[in-house]
């Protein structure tokens, strides 16, 4: 397949996290290099990463936030002008906090994501727009790898980033579902929009 070509809800978009060293100790030098491509990413997110729990997904997301690079302008007031100009403003780390339907046997202590939250190291994610669930394939049951045979079966859009898992903050609910806010901070640039597939 190839990018989204239609308007539509991007209802089945998805978060997944790499914790495969191998493959973190191979991007991380290219991103510095500015050699790192498409190619470098996706193989941390192949279908033996999934069965193997090196890569995992992000179930049960409500809602994801903005993606993409944020605007890093200050308006400056002008003496005698009507209006501000506008300079570009100091670099910070971006951060993104992600609401979720709260599971706490996926996120206890000993649980592979669990075991994630504000541990400190560095890991690669994927997020992936998507308008149509992607074909079931072996060794992976949902079809989430980063292949032809995975995502590639619909259309898709993905981006990448090294990053750090901050924090859970888990919100009760009297009349709704227990919800958990998520912080992950950006580490690197966001790389993307890619696709799988032609």
């Amino acid at each position: 397949m190839a990018h989204i070509n239609t308007i539509g809800a991007s209802m089945f978009s998805d978060l997944a996290v790499s914790k495969d060293t191998t493959q973190i100790g191979v991007i991380t030098p290219k991103i510095a290099a500015g050699t790192v491509a498409q190619t470098d990413f996706e193989s941390a997110f192949q279908a033996a990463d999934f069965t193997a729990n090196t890569a995992i997904r992000i179930r049960n997301v409500r809602e994801f936030p903005s993606m993409g690079t944020p605007p890093n302008v200050v308006n400056v007031p002008v003496y005698g002008s009507k209006t501000s100009q506008q300079i570009q403003g100091q670099a910070d780390a971006n951060s993104m906090e992600i609401t979720m339907n709260y599971v706490p046997a996926d996120w206890a202590s000993n649980s592979t994501l669990g075991a994630l939250v504000g541990d400190g190291k560095l890991y690669c994610f994927r997020f992936t727009l998507m308008n149509a669930d992607p074909t079931t394939q072996a060794g992976n049951t949902e079809g989430y790898a980063s292949s032809a045979a995975g995502l590639g079966t619909t259309q898709n859009s993905e981006y990448y980033f090294m990053g750090k898992i901050e924090a859970l903050l888990v919100n009760p609910q009297l009349t709704d579902a227990t919800t958990a806010t998520l912080t992950i901070t950006l580490q690197s640039a966001l790389y993307g929009a890619y696709t799988l597939g032609t």
